[in-house]
C-alpha cells in the first residue's frame, strides 16, 4: 500500500516554505542585493526584531537565504538569497502582478462603494 501524500499539488510545500506574512516579503527584498540585518530591519520597519531573526533563520534552515559572516572588526553579518531562494522569488513574481492587481480592483471598489453613499 502506498503512502498517502500530505498534499494534492505543490501549493503546499511552497506555502510551508514561505506561509506567514513575512518570509515572502523578505525573499523578495533580498533579491536586489544582499543585506545586513539593520539594512533589511529597515527596510521593513513593521516587523518586529524577534520575528526577523526568527524568519530569517527559518528561511536559512530551508535554503533560502544565505547567512555570512566576516571576521572582521566589528563583526558584520549578510544575508543574501541562495539559488533555490531565487527560483521561489521568480515564482513569487506573478503572484506579487496578481497582488498588485487585486489590490487595484480593491480599492476601486471600495471607491465606488463610498461614492454611492
Amino acid at each position: 500500500m502506498a503512502a498517502k501524500k500530505p498534499y494534492n499539488c505543490g501549493i503546499g510545500p511552497a506555502f510551508e516554505v514561505i506561509g506567514g506574512k513575512w518570509k515572502a516579503v523578505i525573499l523578495w527584498e533580498l533579491h536586489a542585493q544582499p543585506y545586513r540585518f539593520g539594512e533589511l530591519k529597515r527596510l521593513l520597519p513593521e516587523i518586529s526584531e524577534k520575528m526577523l531573526i526568527q524568519q530569517l533563520r527559518e528561511m536559512e534552515t530551508d535554503g533560502l537565504v544565505h547567512r555570512e559572516v566576516f571576521h572582521e572588526v566589528p563583526p558584520r553579518v549578510e544575508y543574501s538569497e541562495t539559488k533555490l531562494g531565487a527560483t521561489l522569488n521568480a515564482a513569487l513574481g506573478p503572484l506579487a502582478d496578481w497582488g498588485d492587481r487585486y489590490a487595484k480592483r480593491v480599492e476601486a471598489a471600495r471607491k465606488l462603494a463610498e461614492a454611492a453613499k
